[in-house]
């Protein structure tokens, strides 16, 4: 209905225009799968747990900052965004629970420190494309903060020729424990809205979604490029409302999280 098709059961039979989508001249790099032991686990909340994973010094994941990857435990397989830019062999990642999740059980009942786990990765698109002379906006709910804050780590690294002109972060979640992240922690400096869907009385910053809290500052859309991580309903709001509102189509990027995983473009 929608005129999707599956390329992989079709054959055309006229010419065809296709879009592709540009990935700034980054080639894509090869997933391998890599062994890997739990090397700490830190409990946020009743439904947050960050965990960092240790591979050993032999084997080296190159990925570029906002990726994902797999973990395989036994016959089952999650993926989870990397909150961290690379560094010391160690994988950094924000985990949500979700109830009756077989995964979830084992994160957050029976993991252990050295417990060994594979994992199989890099996947996705949502990296930074070409920034420069943008304001880029990051519109994240719940965990999808995870890679924005890997993204966020890289800024510094970037040539001061290559940085945008802008950074903020606008990040959603019902109640303030659900924004575990303190950004003050990133060394970039970036404007960071809070916006609560279910605040208290005293809560003084904005509320409802994090798209419209944007739209809110009447940003320059034309020099915008926003990258949105987080739910499904979120990103799919967020995409109509800015291109109703004059974001080009290439301007979007975004990474859904949804029960089997993130789902990137």
């Amino acid at each position: 209905l929608q005129g999707w098709i599956l390329s992989c059961v079709r054959t055309a039979k006229t010419n065809l225009e296709l879009e592709v989508e540009d990935l700034g001249g980054l080639p894509l790099i090869k997933s391998k799968t890599f062994p890997c032991k739990v090397d700490s686990i830190r409990k946020i909340s009743n439904d947050i747990v960050i965990v960092v994973l240790r591979l050993p010094p032999s084997s080296k994941v190159e990925y570029y900052c906002g990726q994902y990857i797999d973990i395989i435990a036994g016959d089952i397989r999650r993926s989870y965004s990397i909150a961290n830019a690379p560094a010391n062999n160690r994988i950094e990642l924000h985990i949500k629970k979700v109830e009756q999740g077989s995964m979830s059980e084992y994160w957050f009942e029976k993991v252990e420190q050295d417990d060994l786990l594979r994992i199989n990765g890099p996947l996705g698109t949502f990296f930074l494309r070409d920034v420069v002379g943008k304001d880029l906006v990051f519109l994240a709910t719940g965990t999808g903060i995870a890679p924005v804050k890997s993204i966020l780590e890289s800024l510094n690294c970037k040539p001061k020729n290559e940085q945008p002109d802008s950074v903020a972060v606008y990040w959603g979640g019902r109640t303030p424990s659900d924004l575990y992240w303190n950004l003050s922690e990133c060394d970039y400096p970036v404007r960071y809205e809070p916006v609560l869907s279910r605040p208290l009385a005293d809560w003084l910053g904005a509320v409802g979604y994090v798209q419209d809290a944007f739209l809110a500052t009447s940003p320059d859309l034309t020099k915008t490029v926003v990258y949105a991580c987080g739910s499904d309903d979120m990103i799919h709001s967020a995409s109509k409302l800015l291109s109703d509102h004059g974001l080009g189509h290439g301007q979007f990027y975004s990474d859904a999280f949804l029960a089997s995983g993130p789902l990137s473009n």
